[in-house]
This record gives structure tokens, C-alpha cells and sequence, in this order.
């Protein structure tokens, strides 16, 4: 095991632990998960509905200059759709034909907090939004990763800020002879996601 592995591991163990504490907090706010769907204590949600902000003073208290940059924000979503889409179908199509394992959607778009009743119908709405483009851009990037991964698995130079998730698989920058002597072997070795959801 090379010191890049060892410490892919142990950041794996970490992101594991923070998962794991993620829901032992979210457990202590008194809400469970059935059937994917979330649900509150009784009291817990006449707790949420006390603290609802009317939506007219949420729309006031946001200001005006905040109100004009609307249509820029909502105005990402047709070519978000758009992206959504393609990439969808991009892997549908041509993963099979590589043989990687596709991508799910669902582990990387969560819409959820619509159902927090402490949050006016605008607040969920901006919510939705925020789901639904955080996830889209976590699944494009997996899909482009694993893509990568397939066609050029060759390490930077320059190593990026926020590597993806395949790029601990890339060979090195510059090693001409191991890319000639192991490109079908790291192009195939999706090993790690088969049998499993990631």
C-alpha cells in the first residue's frame, strides 16, 4: 500500500465517522426516517410551526437589491435541467458500453428539507433549489470522474484543489511507461463499486 492509499483509507474511515455522527445529531433533534421519508415527534413539528417566519417578512427583511438577483438564480435552473438530463442519458448509454458502474442520482440529489415546518413556503422552495444544484453538481462530477477515470487517468501536474473521487486510482504525471503498461488495468478497476451503492 503506497502512502496515497493509506491516506485515501484513513480519510474514507473519517468520512464514515462523519456520517455516522451527522445522523447521531440528526437522531438527537427527534426525527426518524421511514420509508424515505422524514418524520418529527408531534411535539418537535408544534415546536417547528411556532418558528415559522411569515413569508411577507421574509421577503421584506431580504431587501431589495437581494429580490432583484432572483431571476440570475432561478435562471440556472433551465440549463441545470438541461445538464441533468444529458448527463443522465450520457451514462445510460455509453457506461454499459465501458463497462463502469453507473452513477446514482439519489445518492447525490436529496430534497428534503421542504419538510421542515419551521420554514415558510419560500425558504422551502430555495431549499428544493439548493438540493436539488449541490446534488446535480456531486453527480455530474462522480459521472465525469468515472468517465476520466475510463479515458484519461493520468494524474496533474498540478494536483487539483478538490480531486474527485476515481482520481486516487490515476497514474502519475509524466510516467509514460506505466501509463502504456497499465491503462486497461486502471481504465477497468471500478472494483470498489461494484456490489455496493456509492
Amino acid at each position: 500500500m503506497t502512502k496515497i492509499d493509506d491516506i485515501i483509507e484513513r480519510l474514507e474511515v473519517l468520512e464514515k465517522e462523519l456520517t455516522e455522527e451527522f445522523d447521531r445529531v440528526g437522531a438527537e433533534v427527534s426525527y426518524t426516517i421511514e420509508r424515505k421519508k422524514v418524520r418529527f415527534t408531534r411535539e418537535v413539528r408544534r415546536q417547528h410551526r411556532l418558528l415559522v417566519k411569515r413569508w411577507a417578512d421574509y421577503v421584506y427583511e431580504s431587501g431589495f437589491l437581494m429580490i432583484l438577483t432572483i431571476p440570475v438564480i432561478w435562471g440556472a435552473v433551465i440549463p441545470a435541467l438541461l445538464m441533468d438530463l444529458t448527463v443522465t442519458v450520457y451514462q445510460w448509454v455509453c457506461f454499459p458500453i465501458y463497462g463502469i458502474p453507473k452513477v446514482r442520482r439519489g445518492d447525490y440529489i436529496v430534497i428534503d428539507r421542504q419538510s421542515l415546518a419551521y420554514l415558510n413556503w419560500i425558504e422551502k422552495l430555495n431549499c428544493v433549489y439548493c438540493g436539488y444544484f449541490n446534488g446535480l453538481l456531486g453527480f455530474v462530477r462522480e459521472v465525469a470522474g468515472r468517465t476520466e477515470q475510463y479515458w484519461c487517468p493520468v494524474r496533474h501536474a498540478r494536483t487539483p484543489k478538490s480531486p474527485h473521487s476515481r482520481y486516487r486510482f490515476f497514474l502519475e504525471y509524466g510516467d509514460a511507461a506505466a501509463y502504456r503498461e497499465r491503462l486497461e488495468t486502471v481504465r477497468r478497476r471500478f472494483d470498489d463499486l461494484r456490489g455496493h451503492r456509492r
